[in-house]
């Protein structure tokens, strides 16, 4: 139920929509100071998350710096999320715009950090049934040069709850120690940590594909909107809110 609802109200964490419910609101009601209100807000809305500024600020504050893992030091595993990649309609996988998790990951294990690979992720589709998505990564790894025997699946997560769990029951039952190296995107990292400590698990965070980088301040990187970030913000919003979910219900 809780892997459902999220896919369901997932459209009403997009600045977007709001700026549509409020235009279609303002064409219902009649009275017309909340017209004038219900115009004003769509307005600001619009200004705040079109601005390319307060979006880099946003998210430099949410992600977390960069780690230095040093080459002197070896882990048992590293724990890859997914949410890098996808099947088309003939079930072929592709990579998405997150796939530097799978380069750090495959990068950390050829320079001797990492020993073995914990691939984990399922499918996140609610209405249509496709691989999981671990199998795509799984050989992805292999062809990369990634040891078959050195790599180990978890294909049944569809979240990042599913993700902690079944991995712990796959790191327990194998007699894997930790710490292990937490890979995923630097956005979603904070609430990575808070889901695996609460699963128990002992981890040193590795965030990578970074939405956002230090820039120096440019007109273009400050002032002029941008209208793609009504929906990039979504991916900042659905981080904090869904952090803050999990706490309240128990799993972070």
């Amino acid at each position: 139920m809780f892997f459902v609802l999220s896919k369901v109200l997932y459209f009403l964490l997009i600045p977007f929509w709001w700026i549509v419910l409020l235009l279609l609101l303002r064409l219902v009601v009649r009275n017309t100071k909340w017209k004038k209100n219900l115009g004003i807000v769509a307005v600001l809305i619009a200004l705040v998350f079109t601005n390319p500024y307060l979006h880099r600020k946003a998210n430099l504050a949410w992600q977390p710096a960069p780690v230095d893992l040093s080459a002197n030091k070896t882990y048992e595993a590293g724990i890859l999320l997914g949410g890098m990649a996808g099947y088309d309609k003939n079930d072929r996988g592709y990579f998405g715009t997150s796939a530097d998790r799978f380069i750090q990951t495959a990068n950390l294990y050829h320079q001797g950090i990492i020993k073995k690979i914990i691939v984990t992720g399922g499918t996140g589709s609610l209405l249509q049934k496709e691989p999981a998505e671990s199998i795509y990564l799984q050989a992805q790894l292999v062809a990369n040069g990634v040891k078959s025997e050195d790599i180990i699946m978890e294909s049944r997560s569809r979240n990042t709850y599913e993700n902690a769990v079944y991995t712990k029951q796959l790191t327990d039952s194998m007699h894997l120690q930790p710490p292990f190296v937490l890979i995923t995107s630097a956005q979603h990292m904070k609430r990575s940590v808070s889901v695996f400590n609460k699963a128990r698990f002992q981890v040193q965070p590795y965030p990578c594909d970074y939405r956002e980088i230090p820039l120096r301040d440019t007109i273009g990187n400050t002032v002029i909107p941008d209208g793609s970030l009504l929906t990039d913000w979504s991916f900042l919003i659905k981080e904090i809110v869904g952090l803050y979910v999990y706490k309240l219900t128990g799993k972070a």
